[in-house]
């Protein structure tokens, strides 16, 4: 999973580095291959072989009473939701767009208009530093909400920045 949501910024990175249509259609595609074939996949073995270890290991909900292996349920939880519907709902529609720009032989306005969306770029964002907080949990082990709090807090402070910075690194405008 991890290894997919990485091949998935990167392609998003790329795609927004091309301006022309055929070579922006392609990294769009990559995203769509990494997510549907690594990511989905990878997210679902997690979820089964997850909860399968929380119930045999830590008798089901006593989780909540250790702070490392309930942060890391919550954020597994909020990212597989996030990530299967703004996020990965926000590419589907990228990718129809570029389907039908391919077809019209130029960028139209609605894939620029969804290209330029800001909420699911910062979802987008948000994945790699909710999966590094998720692995930091399951190795350190925290036995306080500390290190859940302010790596959450780390996690959204490095998404907005990446929302605000990559954007102006590769303007739609320009080129």
């Amino acid at each position: 999973m991890g290894a997919g949501l990485i091949g998935v910024w990167l392609a998003d990175l790329r795609s927004r580095q091309h301006r022309d249509l055929i070579r922006f259609s392609e990294a769009i595609r990559y995203i769509a291959v990494f997510y549907d074939g690594v990511v989905v996949p990878g997210a679902l073995i997690l979820f089964f072989s997850g909860t399968w270890f929380t119930v045999q290991y830590y008798g089901g909900w006593s989780f909540l009473e250790i702070p490392w292996l309930t942060g890391m349920i919550v954020l597994f939880a909020f990212e597989f939701i996030e990530g299967n519907t703004i996020t990965r709902m926000y590419f589907m529609k990228l990718r129809r767009l570029t389907d039908a720009a391919l077809k019209e032989g130029e960028i139209t306005p609605e894939l620029k208009k969804e290209r330029e969306k800001l909420v699911p770029s910062f979802t987008h964002y948000l994945d790699l530093p909710m999966l590094f907080l998720i692995i930091a949990l399951g190795v350190i082990k925290p036995t306080t909400w500390g290190t859940f709090i302010y790596g959450s807090i780390l996690a959204v402070a490095l998404a907005s920045f990446f929302t605000v910075i990559i954007p102006r690194m590769y303007p739609w405008g320009s080129r």
